[in-house]
């Protein structure tokens, strides 16, 4: 990624964007968490226990503060062990446990983040009545994990940018979902509400938006200079 000075067009940075959109991925989890989940939610099931999986974790738990439990699933049982095992150092206070399957992770969990490969025709596993009442979803992976009737158990369907989600619909992902509530940026501003109660099944779809990187860019180059990180480079 090259940030550039919005005033000058000046380039101020270049940096190696891998980790950015990591970040800001869970970052896209974490906000929507924080309006569409509940706030009393203590248990949280990852489904993908790769970078995504990490990211989206890290992310919840600096929202949501109530957390007691992990359930982790991966469909490479050393990836879930590992996973476990970084999570367990990372966070003494939370009680890590490995699923034995997909619905394990589900059916338990207040929060679901499910962050498998992205697949145009996938096999989808995850049927309506796991999805416990009162959670949230955030699908990292697009449809790719949940059957249509599990996504149409969402009292709203939320995305990051509803035109984008429109134009992976015309390409031939999101096959059958329900109507679009909002998107995330008018739960945000308060133009529509989130969460109402307690019961709600809420689901947001985060694609990802190049505005994200961008803004989680600035943070890193902020305190890349505060902390006297980096290589100046001549223009």
């Amino acid at each position: 990624m090259v940030l550039n000075d919005p005033e000058t067009g000046i380039p101020l940075a270049v940096m190696d964007c891998t980790l950015i959109t990591a970040k800001r991925t869970g970052a896209a989890t974490a906000v929507a968490a924080k309006y569409l989940a509940r706030p009393d939610s203590k248990v949280i099931g990852v489904i993908g226990c790769g970078v995504q999986g990490q990211s989206n974790l890290e992310a919840l738990l600096a929202v949501q503060n109530q957390i007691t439990t992990v359930f982790a699933y991966d469909i490479l049982k050393h990836k879930t062990e590992q996973y476990i095992a970084r999570n367990e150092e990372l966070f003494p206070q939370i009680d890590f446990i490995e699923a034995n399957s997909p619905k394990e992770a589900v059916e338990n969990s207040d929060i679901i983040v499910t962050a498998g490969p992205i697949i145009k025709d996938p096999d989808q596993v995850i049927e309506a009545s796991w999805f416990k009442e009162g959670a949230f979803a955030s699908p990292v992976d697009f449809d790719s994990y949940w059957k249509p009737a599990a996504m149409k158990m969402s009292n709203k369907f939320c995305t990051d940018d509803i035109q984008q989600l429109l134009y992976y619909k015309s390409v031939g992902y999101f096959k059958d979902i329900p109507g679009i509530y909002a998107d995330l940026g008018e739960i945000v501003a308060g133009i529509k509400v989130g969460r109402e109660n307690e019961k709600e099944h809420i689901m947001s779809v985060n694609l990802g938006i190049a505005l994200e990187d961008v803004a989680t860019a600035i943070l890193v180059y902020e305190r890349a200079r505060q902390k006297n990180i980096g290589i100046e480079l001549p223009l």
